[in-house]
């Protein structure tokens, strides 16, 4: 028998050798020379974390330095002046946080004065605090390096816990982030000194396990920050948070990787700001005025549990229309009047509420209510009009495409053979996906339980309909109403329907 291999395999072949040096590249954790920081005193002597992060630049790739408890909890370093940037490949662990799960704390409060947000300035003169492009004043700074993990911290009352600056291949992973009121917790940004965008400089990090408490932001991917991966995090608000504004922001980044993660008591728990393609799936939104607010393309938002907020889903308009996708979206108890507008959320007279809602204003509209960061006060001529009604001059289109909802008319069969029917509009000759979900709450106009999923295609005329078999056990347990969304083949969806009675 002879063996035939593929061109596939020919190549994987060939790349074998320079795979293994990639894979080689980085050392071993047991090769690693340790430097321990014993010492909390901030000079340059031995033991000292300015020393060991001074020592590990010289040599890029050799050591892991290691900060140990010392005296009793809680363990604080305080710098007085800035740290050195941080030269990658290296790993800064809090070995208390492994033995015993305490955190080893930089506490930026030896430098930067000030009361509240006043005490970050932005990058123009008259602007401080979040929501203003600023790279100041941060706590640990990576910057134009590869390579760095850090463990086991608590970094706080910094204006920028962590600067992420075109740097790739990081590990952010079990840290505690808390109180850094400038730019965010942390920021992954490919600013290039100068406001603008850096592609591919920005790319495949990893922020996981990490508790982030009380920042302006939490956490940024902006100015071309792509393919990074933030996952299986904590992200907490509360009453001492002086600008509430997001969770996550996205701005300007694109494909991007959101899994798992917990947004509480926000303006908005993550905000996406003309990003691209990035997909939000399996994370759980409470307690915040916007759940997820979006403008840009063809970001997926699936799978998610968004419930106790005033807007669950929010499209904003902007200046092309373009397709987003929301899919398999747990989404219940929305519609609450949150007034918490830092830079987002919803709070202008008026303003519609619920699971989604579309012709959401932000920050670059006329019509919003609400602070677009601290000393901003942009020209109100400028600002991009949302209209209503007849008059559409100089308005920007319908976001999602203009999307209508489904309408659900009836409800045939009994028992097992029970099926929920409907019509659509959309663009003629074209393939939709509509889904039905399930509510228990009797005039109930969320997306409580997904209940089925099925493909139509329309007429010439634009016109669809559909017919779904109703599930009669599990997930149809109670439900007293139907609601439903139609999603374009370009991936453009719909708000939800007007509820279907069942009783």
């Amino acid at each position: 028998m002879r063996c035939r291999l593929s061109v596939v395999s020919l190549t994987l072949l060939a790349l074998l050798p320079s795979l293994a040096l990639a894979y080689q590249a980085e050392p071993p954790r047991e090769s690693l020379q340790v430097l321990h920081v014993d010492r909390y005193a901030d000079d340059a002597a031995p033991g000292s974390l300015r020393w060991a992060i001074t020592t590990a630049n010289q040599a890029p790739g050799r050591y892991r330095i290691e900060i140990a408890a010392v005296g009793s909890a809680p363990y604080v370093i305080r710098p007085a002046s800035p740290l050195p940037e941080i030269v990658g490949p290296v790993q800064i662990v809090g070995t208390p946080w492994a033995s015993a799960g305490q955190y080893v704390a930089i506490d930026g409060g030896g430098y930067v004065t000030g009361i509240g947000t006043d005490a970050c300035p932005g990058a123009e003169p008259g602007q401080s605090g979040t929501n203003v492009r600023t790279t100041t004043l941060p706590g640990l700074v990576l910057r134009d390096t590869t390579g760095v993990e850090l463990s086991g911290l608590e970094i706080s009352n910094f204006c920028i816990g962590v600067l992420i600056n075109r740097s790739s291949h990081s590990d952010i992973h079990d840290n505690r982030i808390v109180a850094n009121k400038g730019g965010a917790g942390i920021m992954l940004t490919g600013d290039d000194g100068k406001g603008q965008s850096t592609a591919t400089t920005t790319v495949h990090n990893r922020i996981v396990r990490n508790q982030f408490v009380d920042n302006g932001d939490g956490l940024e991917l902006t100015r071309g920050a792509a393919w990074n991966l933030v996952a299986d995090n904590q992200f907490q608000s509360t009453a001492a948070n002086p600008e509430p504004s997001q969770g996550i922001e996205i701005l300007w980044g694109n494909d991007n990787t959101v899994v798992r993660n917990r947004f509480v008591d926000y303006s908005d728990g993550l905000q996406i700001n003309w990003g691209n393609r990035n997909y939000i799936a399996a994370n759980t939104f409470t307690g915040n005025s916007i759940g997820v607010s979006v403008t840009g393309h063809d970001n997926v938002v699936d799978g998610n549990t968004i419930t106790g907020n005033g807007i669950g889903i929010a499209v904003r308009p902007q200046p092309v229309s373009a397709p987003n996708r929301f899919s398999a979206n747990q989404m219940v108890g929305n519609g609450l009047k949150i007034a918490r507008c830092e830079a987002g959320g919803a709070c202008a007279t008026g303003q519609p509420r619920g699971s989604i809602v579309f012709g959401v204003p932000g920050l670059e509209h006329a019509n919003f209510v609400g602070s677009r960061g601290r000393g901003v006060d942009t020209d109100p001529s400028k600002r991009a009009r949302i209209c209503s009604g007849a008059d559409t001059t100089g308005c920007q289109p319908a976001p999602n495409l203009g999307q209508a909802a489904p309408v659900l008319q009836a409800v045939q069969g009994t028992g097992t053979a029970r099926t929920v029917q409907g019509v659509f509009q959309g663009v003629p000759g074209q393939r939709y996906q509509l889904e039905v979900f399930g509510n228990r709450a009797a005039n109930g106009g969320d997306a409580e339980r997904l209940l089925g999923t099925v493909d139509a295609v329309t007429d010439a005329q634009g016109q669809g309909r559909f017919t779904l078999a109703l599930p009669t056990t599990g997930e149809a347990a109670g439900i007293a109403t139907l609601t439903a969304t139609a999603t374009s083949a370009l991936g453009a969806t719909s708000p939800l329907s007007a509820p279907l009675s069942l009783r």
